[in-house]
């Protein structure tokens, strides 16, 4: 008979105890024996967020192999891929071995069901028997290895018509086109840092979308290829390449766009530390700031606010909000231009 569990999985934790296993220093990751409210996946991808690849690759110095020993030893350490610097995840893609005997019945799925997760790999039991490949350029590594998914984990079905790999890029970033849904309103400049990336282009074209032909969405890009491949798009009205870690000289810019009205919503999708300041300087008062960036110190960008006398509204960038899956998935198959673009980079 199957050992009872805790809905959010408090029952994995080992240290330190009373903790929920995402601030947990380490889970267990045993999976010979599931527990009752637990959910078996056979794992194919992990999809490891931005900010923490990038720092991964960079410690690795761009050497593959280094990579996988460092994710190996992160899951040694921790039972689950909680960066230890950045302190983010990622999520992953995989098959359904085995579902607990307390959920069987209760819940959309049945075992052989290929499915996306959609918590974060920092709470995720994890082990990882082997790692098959690394593909740097879009953050993804297959492996073989199992996950355990808690009762209160929420999952995405891998449905027919779109490709599985275009599936989980899209999902790993789902929370950021959906909270720029309920944020952005007709006639909003928008404000898109990071906009060429994976959650930065879903958020350009969601955000024209909604603010409509009397808005103005604005992407900045580092990168100056990502930044011409997203012009291109005509998902913006405007695309700049800037450093974002300068905020004077791409507060200038904004001021020249908008006519120094600056922004109405400014949403931060930045895999680098030290872009509060510019998502802030850039955005009116009264104005809101979406943090959607693991990057994000809260300490510099409540203090920088307060510095500068910013009145603006600042949010979390949480991956989760209602429908988001479904929402982001639906736009590839409004957009025949975003989808075959997301074919291409991610899938």
């Amino acid at each position: 008979m199957q050992k009872k569990g805790t809905k959010h999985g408090i029952h994995r934790v080992i240290e330190p105890k009373g903790v929920l296993p995402q601030p947990a220093n380490k889970i267990c990751n045993n999976v010979d024996e599931i527990f009752d409210n637990e959910i078996l996946i056979d794992v194919q991808t992990l999809n490891i967020d931005s900010a923490s690849f990038t720092q991964i690759k960079e410690q690795a110095g761009g050497d593959n192999q280094k990579i996988a020993d460092i994710m190996l030893d992160i899951v040694a350490k921790q039972g689950k891929h909680r960066n230890p610097v950045t302190g983010s995840g990622g999520m992953l893609l995989g098959t359904v071995e085995k579902i607990g005997d307390a959920l069987k019945g209760k819940i959309d799925l049945k075992e052989g069901d290929k499915i996306a997760t959609l918590v974060s790999l920092s709470l995720t039991p994890l082990r990882i028997d082997k790692i098959k490949d690394i593909r740097k350029d879009i953050d993804q590594v297959d492996i073989d290895g199992k996950a355990i998914l808690f009762e209160s984990g929420i999952y995405a079905k891998i449905p027919a018509d779109l490709p599985e790999n275009l599936v989980l890029s899209a999902l790993d970033v789902a929370g950021a086109p959906a909270q720029t849904a309920k944020l952005v309103k007709e006639g909003d400049t928008v404000l898109i840092i990071g906009a060429g990336g994976k959650s930065g282009i879903l958020c350009c074209y969601e955000a024209k979308k909604r603010a409509g032909k009397n808005g103005k969405v604005i992407g900045i890009e580092y990168n100056e290829t990502n930044a011409k491949r997203l012009q291109e798009t005509g998902f913006c009205d405007v695309v700049f390449s800037a450093n974002a870690t300068q905020p004077v000289p791409v507060l200038e810019k904004i001021e020249a766009i908008t006519n120094g009205k600056l922004c109405d919503v400014t949403i931060n999708n930045v895999n680098v530390p030290d872009t509060e300041m510019t998502s802030i300087l850039c955005t009116k008062n009264d104005g809101v700031v979406y943090f959607f960036s693991m990057a994000t110190s809260f300490t510099k960008a409540a203090l920088g606010a307060e510095g500068v006398g910013s009145d603006v509204t600042m949010i979390v960038g949480n991956g989760y909000t209602k429908g988001h899956a479904e929402l982001t998935l639906d736009l590839f198959r409004e957009s025949e231009k975003l989808r075959n673009l997301f074919t291409e980079l991610y899938a």
